[in-house]
This record gives structure tokens, C-alpha cells and sequence, in this order.
């Protein structure tokens, strides 16, 4: 169970992420979760949007370049060692994670998201199924 990732290309200068989260917002489209990563010169914004396939559209046609990307949306318990346990989880099995990032954490649940780009998302998925963890599914994020 996977989740599209968008990934902009993001020039490193002043008012460019103002303008590209403005585009999406007046498109409609909610914001889940975010990372930026940067260096000197650009940056790649990741995103995680209620609605992906419309928002390569809006970005696509204001000339961003953007790519999908299928991550997981893994849901822990908001505790410590929680992360730790998941992971582990995975090592067991052998999947590396190439990144991960927060996602939201609901306090009325006690739960945690984070949002993981592994090496092998089906096998990650059986992997985090059988110890019991929970994955969102793209209509769960809207």
C-alpha cells in the first residue's frame, strides 16, 4: 500500500517556496506533508497532498519540474522506542530506508505518520504488516 510522493525541483532563492505552496493552495489542494532538503543552489521539496495527481497538473503546467514517487505512510504509537521498534522491523527483513520524515502526529490518538522511502516498497509493507503496523493508503490522507 503506497502513497505518491510529489518531489520539486526547487531553485534555492527568495519567494520560491512561498510560490509553489501558493499555487497548491489556490488550487485547493491540502498539504499532508512536507520536506525540503537544499543545497547552495536548489532544493527538493517533497510533498505529500491530498489530491497528487492534480497537483503534478497545477505544478506541471506553471513549468515546475516535479516527479511521483511511491512511499509508505507508516503510522506508529507516539511513544519512545515506538520508531525504533518499526525500524527495526524492517532491518529484520532486510529493507533499507533511503529517507524518512514526519508526516503529522495526533495527540487524540497518541499516534505518529512518518513517510518512508524504502529500498523495496512491498516487501516493507509484508514486513511491517506482520508486526503489526499500520499503513495509510492514499484516500486516508484527504
Amino acid at each position: 500500500m503506497t502513497v505518491k510522493q510529489l518531489s520539486v525541483f526547487v531553485e534555492n532563492r527568495p519567494g520560491r517556496l512561498s510560490a509553489i505552496t501558493k499555487l497548491l493552495g489556490d488550487a485547493n489542494i491540502n498539504i499532508r506533508a512536507m520536506s525540503i532538503a537544499d543545497t547552495k543552489d536548489f532544493g527538493i521539496l517533497r510533498l505529500i497532498v491530498d489530491d497528487a495527481d492534480k497537483a503534478l497538473k497545477v505544478l506541471k503546467d506553471e513549468g515546475c519540474s516535479v516527479t511521483i514517487t511511491n512511499v509508505l505512510v507508516l503510522r506508529i504509537t507516539d511513544r519512545p522506542g515506538s520508531l525504533a521498534e518499526a525500524m527495526n522491523a524492517l532491518y529484520k527483513d532486510n529493507i533499507s530506508v533511503e529517507y524518512m520524515y514526519a508526516a503529522f502526529i495526533n495527540t487524540e490518538s497518541n499516534t505518529a505518520c512518518l513517510v518512508l522511502r524504502v529500498d523495496d516498497n512491498d516487501k516493507a509493507t509484508v514486513a511491517l504488516y506482520d508486526s503489526g503496523y499500520k499503513l495509510l493508503a492514499q484516500n486516508e490522507l484527504g
